[in-house]
Formats: C-alpha cells, structure tokens, sequence
C-alpha cells in the first residue's frame, strides 16, 4: 500500500471517528476542500498573472506593491499581506522558499505543496538552487542570474512567470490556464 493511499484511509477514519463523537459535522471537511480548490488556490495567482501579463499598468503596479495590486481580487485565505512580487526574465530567474518554516501566500497558491515544507527543499535551494530547479526539471543557461527569495512572516513572495512563447493575443481565461503554481513558485517554467 502507498504512503497515499495509507494517509487516506487514516484521514478517513479519524475524520469518522470526530463525526462519531459529534466534534465534526458532516461536510464540513469537504466545504473546507471545496473552499480551498475554489477560492483560495493557484487559480488566483494564475489570474493575477494572467492579467499582467495582458495589462501593463497592471503589471507596474504588481511589480511596485503586489499587495495593493491583488486589493481588487478580494482574495480568501490570507498570507498576503505584504506581498512582493518578482518578475522572471530572460536574464533572471526567481525562485521562492521559506527557510524558516513554510511561510506561503496561501490566497494566491492555495495549500502549499509537500516538498516546499520540507528541510531538504528549504536549506538546498539556498545553497544551491541550479542544482534543485535542476531537480524539477528546470534548466537554465549558465549566464540567467538565480535569484532565491526568502518568504518570512512579514513577507511573502509570488514569481510572475515569464509569458510563454505563443501565448500573446490570448485573453486572459486562457492564460491563466497554462499557468502552474509551480511556475509562481518559481520551480517550474511555462512553455
């Protein structure tokens, strides 16, 4: 049996087991999922990026005060209170970690994934991020300059991901759909 699939069960039964005991109320969980795969997750921060790049003003003030910027959204979820957004480039690419913990603008990327939380992913990827954007498949040219981004509980970071090739002239449902929250994470490239 998976580690998956072990996990899944186990939350299965302790999620029977608080019903049982009337300290969770049926539904509420999946409410909580749905809210979260709905409202508040990567498909915010796709729309985001998705405006910048079809709306340059936008995009400005995105770069200059991301948290200003997302005001209109009217984002759930939090964690966005000072965020700083940092814009890949053909000359730079940025990448995002916490080192301290797993700070994460969890209204724009919604739950964080598994390996951003992990040491391994916090402590390589500061002494050598080549090496772990390597890891997710991410190859750079040896003159891109790799900037690491350190999200605390006062800042948090986005990466508005370079536009992919082919993409100009599409509206902005369809860009938000090629973008990941990998890429917004800065492990990942668009193509």
């Amino acid at each position: 049996m998976s580690d998956e699939s072990h996990q899944s069960i186990r939350t299965e039964a302790i999620e029977s087991l608080l019903m049982e005991r009337g300290l969770l109320k049926d539904g509420v969980v999946d409410s909580v999922i749905e809210r979260f795969n709905e409202r508040v997750g990567p498909m915010n921060g796709a729309r985001v990026v998705a405006r910048a790049w079809t709306d340059g003003e936008f995009k400005r003030a995105l770069l200059n005060d991301g948290t200003a910027a997302i005001e209109p959204f009217k984002l759930e979820g939090g964690q966005v209170e000072k965020l700083v957004v940092v814009e890949n480039t053909p000359a730079v690419h940025n990448v995002v970690v916490c080192t301290l913990c797993s700070c994460y603008p969890w209204a724009l990327l919604g739950l964080p994934p598994k390996w951003y939380k992990s040491p391994e992913y916090r402590s390589r990827v500061v002494r050598e991020p080549r090496k772990v954007l390597g890891d997710f498949g991410v190859t750079l040219d040896d003159d891109v300059t790799v900037k690491v981004w350190d999200s605390s509980a006062e800042i948090r970071y986005l990466v508005l991901p370079e536009q992919p090739a082919g993409s100009k002239g599409l509206d902005e449902e369809a860009l938000a759909g090629l973008v990941t929250r990998d890429s917004m994470i800065g492990v990942a490239r668009l193509t």
